[in-house]
C-alpha cells in the first residue's frame, strides 16, 4: 500500500491542469465522495500494526499535497480571468449584437393607453374565455342575433355556453359588476372571431375598449373623448366624424371616422378616395346594460366605445396587410427597431 501511494503522490506533482474543467475532474477522482483518497482511508483499516504509522504519514502527505494542488489550480485560472478581463484589443473586430425590437401592434397599443390614461381612463383586464352572460346576454345580444351563431364564434366544444370572447366588452360587464359609479377604465386585450383570414380580417385581433358612466354622461362628452384621442394619436389636424350605427349595448350608437392621414383627406385607395377612414365604433351604454349590472340607468348614463389595435396601426404605418403582424417575419419586425 505505501508504494501505491507513492506512486499516486508523483502522479498528483506531475499533474497539469489544462482548463478548469480538467482541475474540477482531478478534484473529482481524488477527493471527492468515491475519490481514491477515500478508498485509501478506507484500506487503511487493513494495515498490519507496525506499518500503521508510516503509511499513516503517507496518507496525510498525499491528502495535504492533494489539496494544494487544487487550490494552485483555482488561483491560476482565475489570475487568467482577471488578466483577460483587464485585457482589450481596440484592433479586433467589433461583434456587434442587433437590440430587440417592439412589435408593432405592442407600440400602437401602449401609445393608446398613454392617451388614455392622460384622460383618466386607468387598464382593467379579465379572463379571455367567457361565459354567455357576459360576453352576449348582459351585452344586450338577443338569443338569436348573428354573433352568437358558430360562424362568427369560438365556442368551447364541451360546453357551449363557454366561448372564447369575441370582444373585450365582456370586461366591461365585469367592470361594472365589481365597481360602483362613477366609474371609467379602458380594456385592451385579445379577442377571437371565427373569420376567414385575409388582408383585412384574422381569427385573432387586439381591441381597447373603453367605459365611462357617471351622472350626467352625454354624448357631446363621447365625441370630445374620441377627438382627443385622434388627435393625439395622429396629429392635431385630425378631423373626425360620426356616423350612425346600430350595436346591441349602445344606444344611440355611431361609427367614427377620422380624415385621411396619408392623404390628408384628398382622397387616395386606402381610403376609397373618400377622405375618411373608419377607426372605431362607440355610442352610449344602454340603459339595459346598467341594468343588467345593477346601476340605476335613471341615475346614471355612460359611453363607451371599440378600438381595433391592428386597424390603428396599419394607418399609422401605412401598411396594407393585416397578416404581416402575425407572420413573425424578421424582415417586416426589424423596421420598427428604432420606434420606442
Amino acid at each position: 500500500m505505501k508504494d501505491r501511494i507513492r506512486q499516486i503522490i508523483e502522479e498528483v506533482k506531475e499533474y497539469r491542469a489544462g482548463s478548469e474543467y480538467d482541475a474540477e475532474a482531478f478534484r473529482i477522482k481524488y477527493l471527492g465522495k468515491k475519490g481514491l483518497l477515500n478508498d485509501l482511508f478506507a484500506d487503511f483499516k487493513s494495515v498490519l500494526a507496525e506499518d500503521r504509522k508510516e503509511t499513516g504519514q503517507l496518507l496525510n502527505d498525499l491528502k495535504s499535497l492533494l489539496q494544494k494542488r487544487v487550490d494552485q489550480f483555482k488561483a491560476g485560472f482565475k489570475s487568467q480571468e482577471a488578466s483577460s478581463a483587464s485585457f482589450s484589443d481596440l484592433s479586433l473586430p467589433v461583434d456587434f449584437q442587433e437590440t430587440g425590437s417592439r412589435h408593432p401592434v405592442s407600440i400602437v397599443l401602449n401609445k393608446m393607453i398613454e392617451v388614455f390614461n392622460k384622460l383618466g381612463f386607468p387598464v382593467a383586464e379579465d379572463r379571455e374565455i367567457e361565459d354567455d352572460w357576459h360576453n352576449f346576454t348582459a351585452l344586450n345580444f338577443p338569443l338569436d342575433h348573428p354573433a352568437r351563431d358558430m360562424q362568427d364564434t369560438f365556442f368551447i366544444e364541451t360546453n357551449p355556453d363557454i366561448a372564447l370572447r369575441t370582444h373585450t366588452s365582456s370586461v366591461q360587464i365585469r367592470y361594472m359588476e365589481k365597481h360602483k359609479p362613477p366609474l371609467r377604465a379602458i380594456f385592451p386585450g385579445r379577442v377571437y372571431r371565427n373569420e376567414a383570414i385575409s388582408a383585412r380580417a384574422h381569427c385573432l385581433f387586439h381591441q381597447v375598449e373603453g367605459l365611462y358612466v357617471d351622472k350626467n354622461v352625454s354624448f357631446a362628452d363621447l365625441k370630445q373623448t374620441l377627438l382627443y384621442f385622434a388627435q393625439e394619436m395622429f396629429d392635431a389636424n385630425t378631423k373626425i366624424r360620426l356616423r350612425p350605427s346600430f350595436f346591441p349595448f349602445t344606444e344611440p350608437s355611431a361609427e367614427m371616422d377620422i380624415s385621411c392621414n396619408i392623404c390628408g383627406g384628398k382622397g387616395c385607395n386606402i381610403c376609397k378616395y373618400t377622405g375618411w377612414v373608419e377607426i372605431l365604433g362607440c355610442g352610449m351604454v344602454d340603459p339595459a346594460v346598467l341594468e343588467n349590472c345593477n346601476i340605476d340607468s335613471k341615475e346614471y348614463t355612460g359611453f363607451a366605445f371599440g378600438i381595433g389595435v391592428e386597424r390603428m396601426a396599419l394607418l399609422l404605418y401605412q401598411i396594407n396587410d393585416l397578416r404581416l403582424f402575425f407572420e413573425n417575419d424578421l424582415r417586416f419586425l426589424k423596421q420598427f427597431r428604432s420606434v420606442v
